[in-house]
């Protein structure tokens, strides 16, 4: 492990001023035995052990990195790469991290998980480990997002999740967390919270953050079999940022490698237009966690807006709070338009139909692509598959007649 992420983190989950735990008393406890329960287990042989085993052996890991070839050629510019989890069992990044954490669960005891969701992804995986351990599942998510998001929905139901609709506020991702939190309250003796990024109270930015980092240290590995070196850029979008500080672990201490974390710009610069919290947003604490949000004009958490439902969400993870704060980061963003036409360009084009929330990460990498020499690369965190967008994207934005 990296000196970075042996070191950060602090004892009382901080990055620098960013992070923490702000709950209510009636949860402190459950934290604390959560928080205990990590440091003792991801110390432990068996559990490491049986993490790998069920990684190698029932998620599929590790997954490969694809070269995009003609993505590169349309672009032409740098070299475009892939981190492919959306080759990963149930379709994204997220089972990277419900997997472990059903097995932490497991571990104290606990017969239930609870969660929320966005997109969907976070659910299915979820579902996915629950069933898989013979866990109980409750999974909340918003009104909206079910309608949006159908497939996963239905999956979810397959898998054995009770789906419990969030119809206040928006009806989306905030809504979610907010629901799933006051079911928790009243179960926190017989479930445990499974949080879905690297946001929340402390220990959930760090744990999730450390689950995720399998994705960056593949990475490091498989991108010298491509080109004998690190990557110049790294790139990957930013809702709550599980994906892409999973992927940026694996360099976060190469000074040289640039770290792009992308935003979501929806459909203009005004409040409720968009997701873009650490360009528009300020300090604030919001579902138990310090960090940087998007507030309205009472200092509330402010309306959002992105065509991909797992990223429409107005904070981000305390990390990439301090990483943007100490200009480890940076920040990119990619509007509605761009991420559908990325959305297209890369399914007819490499034949690969990445997730809306992931098309962010496509449509800004294909933008640096053009600004830079061919010598250069990009690799970007290709974090999930389209299944769930399709019906959605065919309906609202048609198919373009030809390739490009």
């Amino acid at each position: 492990m990296s000196n970075y992420l042996e070191n950060i983190p602090d004892e009382n989950g901080y990055f620098g001023r960013f992070g923490g735990s702000f709950i209510p008393p009636i949860l402190e406890k459950p934290f604390e035995d959560i928080k205990k329960a990590y440091e003792k287990i991801k110390k432990d042989p068996n559990f490491i052990e049986e993490l790998k085993y069920v990684r190698k052996h029932y998620q599929g890991r590790p997954t490969p990195i694809s070269y995009a070839k003609n993505l590169t050629q349309f672009c032409a510019g740098a070299k475009i790469y892939l981190k492919r989890e959306d080759l990963n069992h149930s379709g994204a990044h997220k089972l990277n991290h419900c997997m472990a954490e059903v097995i932490l669960a497991k571990h104290m005891g606990y017969k239930k998980v609870i969660a929320e969701t966005g997109a969907g992804q976070h659910g299915v995986a979820l579902a996915t480990a629950a069933a898989y351990f013979g866990l109980e599942c409750e999974i909340h998510m918003g009104e909206v997002d079910i309608a949006k998001e159908h497939p996963n929905v239905v999956r979810m139901k397959i898998l054995g999740a009770k789906v419990i609709p969030a119809t206040h506020g928006l009806k989306t991702l905030k809504e979610a967390v907010d629901s799933a939190f006051e079911s928790y309250i009243s179960q926190a003796d017989t479930a445990i919270y499974c949080i879905g990024s690297v946001v929340g109270p402390h220990p959930f930015p760090m744990m999730v953050r450390d689950f995720q980092s399998i994705i960056g240290i593949e990475s490091r590995e498989q991108f010298f079999e491509h080109e004998e070196n690190l990557p110049n850029n790294v790139v990957a979008c930013v809702g709550g940022g599980s994906n892409a500080m999973g992927i940026f672990a694996g360099f976060i201490d190469d000074k040289e490698v640039n770290l792009y974390g992308v935003e979501p710009m929806g459909k203009g610069e005004k409040i409720g237009e968009h997701s873009a919290t650490l360009t528009y947003g300020e300090e604030g604490i919001m579902h138990g966690f310090n960090s940087i949000m998007l507030k309205d004009e009472k200092g509330e958490p402010a309306a959002v807006h992105s065509i991909g439902s797992g990223i429409d969400y107005p904070s981000v993870g305390p990390e990439h709070a301090y990483l943007k704060d100490i200009g480890r980061t940076k920040v990119g963003l990619c509007n509605d338009e761009e991420a559908v036409d990325a959305f297209y360009k890369l399914s007819q084009l490499e034949g690969i139909i990445p997730a809306l929330e992931s098309a962010h990460a496509v449509g800004f990498a294909m933008k640096l692509a053009k600004e830079l020499p061919e010598n250069e690369t990009i690799l970007v965190s290709l974090s999930g598959r389209g299944d769930k967008d399709i019906d959605f994207v065919v309906e609202n934005f048609p198919i373009p007649n030809a390739k490009f």
